[in-house]
C-alpha cells in the first residue's frame, strides 16, 4: 500500500499549483478529485486498528459459532438444498445484477469492471452477526459464508471471464488468493472452536452468545467509523457509482429474498439467504481494485467498495429494524389472540356449569 501511494506522488505538486480544491500533498488530483497518502500517523493507527479489529472478528465469529449446533451444520452439508440456493444467489444473481446495472448506466469500462469484481466477492462475515439478529438460521449462514469463501477461488475467475469481456481482458484482474485464503480460515477456526464449544459446554455457549452478538454490533459501528478515518481524502466521483452503490446492496437482499422464497425456504431461511447475498465482502473488492489498477484508473472508482459497503450496512440495519418492529408487533397480537381465548373458554365454561347446575372450579375463575 505504501508502495503504491508514494508511486502516485509524480505530479502532485505540480496538479496543486493548478487546483486550488486539492491540498498540496495530494497523490491523485483531477479539479475536485483528489486522493491524500497517508502520513505516519495514519498508518501506525491502520495497524493497531487492523490488529485491534481482526481480534475482535475471531471473537465474534467464536461467538456465532457457539450457536450453530454440529447436527443441523452436518445436515446443511449432507442436504445442501440451501446452500445451493445461496450459491446460485451469491455467485449468479450477483454478478448477473453488477453486468445489467454497469448496462444500464452505461459507466466507463473500468467503472463497470469495479462493479463486477464487487458482485463476484464472496459473503461477508458482518452477514452472520445480522443473521442472529433477524433469527435466521445460523447454521445455514456460516456454512455458506465458508463455501462462498471457499467456492469463490473458482468462480470469481470464471464470472469474471464472463462478465468482463466487453470492458477489459480478465487476465488483467489480479486476484488474491492469498486474501481470499486468509479470509477462510479467519472464518472457519474460530467459528470451529464455537461449534466445539457449543457441543460440549451448551450453556456456556449461550452466554458467549449473547456477548458476542453484543461485541458484533459494535464492531460493525467500528469498521464504519474507521472507514470514515483512515480514508479521510476527499473523492468526487461519477454521481452513477453512487446510485449503483445504492441500488445494488438493496436489488441483492430483495433478490435473494425472492428466490429463496420460490426454492420454497421457510422464513427464517429466506431472511438468511437474503442477507448473505446482499452482504458482499467489501475488503477483498478493494484489495483487488488497488492490485489491480494503475492510479489513474483508481481516481474513476477508488471509493465503489466504501459507497457499497455503507448502503449494503443500512440496508441491513433497515431489515433489522423492519424485522424487529414486525416481530415485537406479532408476538404481541398473538398474546392478545391467546388472551381473548382464554377469556371465552372462562365464559363458556362458567354459562355452561350454571344451566346444568354444576360448580365452576378455582382454575376457570
Amino acid at each position: 500500500m505504501q508502495t503504491y501511494l508514494l508511486s502516485q506522488q509524480f505530479n502532485a505538486r505540480s496538479l496543486a499549483e493548478n487546483s486550488t480544491a486539492c491540498p498540496a500533498n495530494a497523490t491523485i488530483c483531477n479539479g475536485t478529485s483528489c486522493v491524500i497518502p497517508e502520513d505516519n500517523f495514519n498508518e501506525t493507527l491502520s495497524i493497531i486498528l487492523s490488529t485491534v479489529l481482526t481480534i475482535m472478528l475471531a471473537l465474534v465469529m467464536f461467538s456465532m459459532g457457539c450457536n450453530v449446533e454440529l447436527k443441523k451444520f452436518w445436515g446443511h452439508i449432507k442436504r445442501p438444498w440451501g446452500i445451493f440456493v445461496g450459491f446460485l444467489c451469491q455467485f449468479g444473481i450477483m454478478p448477473l445484477t453488477a453486468f445489467l446495472l454497469s448496462l444500464a448506466f452505461n459507466v466507463l469500462p473500468i467503472q463497470a469492471v469495479v462493479v463486477l469484481i464487487m458482485g463476484c466477492c464472496p459473503g461477508g462475515t458482518a452477514s452472520n452477526i445480522i443473521a442472529y439478529w433477524v433469527d435466521g438460521d445460523m447454521d445455514l449462514s456460516i456454512s455458506m459464508t465458508t463455501c462462498s469463501t471457499l467456492l469463490a477461488m473458482g468462480m470469481m475467475p470464471l464470472c469474471l471471464l464472463i462478465y468482463t469481456k466487453i470492458w477489459t481482458d480478465s487476465n488483467a484482474i489480479v486476484l488474491p488468493y492469498d486474501s481470499i485464503g486468509i479470509s477462510l480460515v479467519a472464518l472457519v477456526i474460530p467459528v470451529s472452536f464455537g461449534i466445539f464449544v457449543n457441543h460440549r459446554w451448551p450453556s456456556k455457549a449461550k452466554i458467549i452468545l449473547k456477548i458476542g452478538s453484543i461485541v458484533g454490533a459494535i464492531l460493525i459501528v467500528l469498521i464504519a467509523v474507521v472507514g470514515g478515518i483512515l480514508y479521510k481524502g476527499s473523492w468526487t466521483i461519477s454521481p452513477k457509482l453512487w446510485i449503483i452503490g445504492t441500488i445494488f446492496p438493496a436489488a441483492g437482499y430483495s433478490l435473494g429474498f425472492f428466490l429463496a422464497r420460490v426454492a420454497g425456504l421457510s422464513w427464517h431461511r429466506c431472511r438468511t439467504v437474503s442477507l448473505e447475498t446482499g452482504m458482499q465482502n467489501t475488503q477483498l473488492c478493494s484489495t483487488i481494485v488497488q492490485l489491480s489498477f494503475s492510479p489513474e484508473q483508481l481516481e474513476l472508482m477508488f471509493t465503489f467498495p466504501l459507497i457499497y459497503s455503507i448502503f449494503q450496512l443500512l440496508f441491513a440495519l433497515l431489515i433489522l429494524g423492519g424485522y424487529r418492529v414486525y416481530r415485537r408487533h406479532r408476538v404481541k397480537t398473538k398474546t392478545d389472540v391467546e388472551k381473548t381465548e382464554e377469556k371465552e373458554d372462562t365464559k363458556s365454561t362458567s354459562s355452561h356449569a350454571k344451566i346444568n347446575g354444576g360448580f365452576v372450579s378455582n382454575e376457570t375463575k
